[in-house]
């Protein structure tokens, strides 16, 4: 499996995890606002403070700003960001994926995505929350959780402050409580690390949500490959299921885009597809 060493000590524990309540969610985001603030907004006014959400077809940003991988150029991360880029116009996101929480005591969220710009041009990464606004009124589907939640924190082995998942204090989860917050660690295939948490809590079926982080390339089941190694993806569908052995597997699409510049989106191949930095998700178990 390909690997990508990273600059600080491995945290034994390769699936972080909390156990909360969760609920589908419609989210009016209303313009003329930072998009994180719209979504801060939409998510406290159904009493939530963290979940996840997909980025539905023709969301409109303007002003906009992002960053997209790139290479490190020091040995402190494996992997770096580009320069910020600022569009004109309005941009319309095509596919993409968030998570929203706290960083530093305040809303925050991490988002990836594919769109296309005012001109014409197609491009994909790393939606900057402090400088992106949201230009049309939007209605997306989303999850919140409550009894635990996304907090970025200091993450030794990547040398990133990154969403993990945290539990509420007091929050005793009940058998109904069937919604997981996970972040998958680097350098472990992402099927094996999510059908491994199945198994481990005899979890049969399940739903994806979200679903933001990088891949230390890509590979699909049509046979297509992204080659160059730093990604940012988001996953745009995913489920567990029993396979043939009745045993859980995992089925995942995502879009990414490469420190090149290139996009990919498809099916992933089982087995051959590793974390490179992190990979957020909550996980609905059926």
């Amino acid at each position: 499996m390909r690997t990508i060493r990273q600059p600080g000590p491995a945290n034994p524990e390769r699936v972080q995890w909390a156990q909360a309540r969760g609920q589908r969610l419609t989210l009016e985001l209303k313009p003329g606002q930072l998009l994180l603030d719209a979504i801060s907004e939409a998510f406290a006014a159904q009493g939530f403070g963290s979940g996840v959400l997909r980025l539905p077809a023709g969301l409109a940003l303007s002003p906009f700003a992002y960053v997209m991988p790139a290479l490190s150029q020091t040995s402190e991360h494996a992997a770096f960001y580009s320069e910020t880029f600022r569009p004109e116009g309005v941009a319309r996101i095509e596919t993409g994926a968030l998570t929203f929480g706290t960083r530093d005591g305040a809303p925050f969220f991490h988002g990836h995505a594919l769109w296309r710009e005012a001109d014409g041009r197609r491009n994909g990464g790393h939606i900057l929350p402090d400088q992106s606004f949201l230009a049309e009124p939007v209605t997306v589907e989303a999850v919140g959780i409550d009894g635990a939640g996304f907090v970025a924190r200091p993450d030794p082995e990547t040398n990133f402050k990154l969403f993990m998942p945290a539990p509420q204090p007091g929050f005793v989860p009940s058998p109904q409580d069937r919604f997981f917050v996970l972040r998958l660690c680097p350098n472990q295939d992402v099927f094996a690390a999510l059908e491994g948490f199945c198994s481990d809590r005899g979890i049969a079926r399940a739903r994806i949500h979200g679903g933001v982080g990088s891949t230390i390339g890509a590979r699909f089941i049509d046979g297509g490959a992204t080659k160059p190694f730093a990604t940012e993806i988001a996953i745009t569908a995913g489920s567990v299921a029993p396979g043939r052995d009745g045993r859980p597997e995992a089925g995942i699409a995502i879009a990414l885009v490469d420190y090149t510049g290139g996009m990919a989106q498809g099916s992933l191949r089982r087995g051959d597809n590793p974390v490179l930095m992190t990979l957020e998700l909550v996980l609905e178990a059926e």
